[in-house]
């Protein structure tokens, strides 16, 4: 537990970002599982141009590294091509 005031709203802030970044992080996670595993049918497309959405929306947020974002990003559009 933190002593000094300013420790206290660091401990306040460190905690509302973690909030933040587990929210964002875990509907990027959803977006990219649901591009992968996509059925047959379904506008696989779409739901690629969403998960990318998401990535470049959690490099704006400083969630991600953006190298790591262009990486998934790569494999999502190789695998919406090798499907089609």
């Amino acid at each position: 537990m933190a002593n000094t005031k300013s420790g206290i709203k660091r401990m306040r802030q460190n905690e509302a970002r973690r909030a933040r970044n587990r929210a964002l992080r875990s509907k990027l996670r959803t977006a990219v599982k649901t591009a992968r595993t996509v059925e047959p049918g379904v506008d696989r497309a779409g739901a690629v141009a969403e998960a990318i959405r998401a990535l470049d929306k959690a490099v704006t947020k400083g969630v991600m590294h953006r190298n790591t974002a262009a990486r998934r990003k790569s494999g999502l559009a190789r695998g919406l091509a090798a499907a089609r």
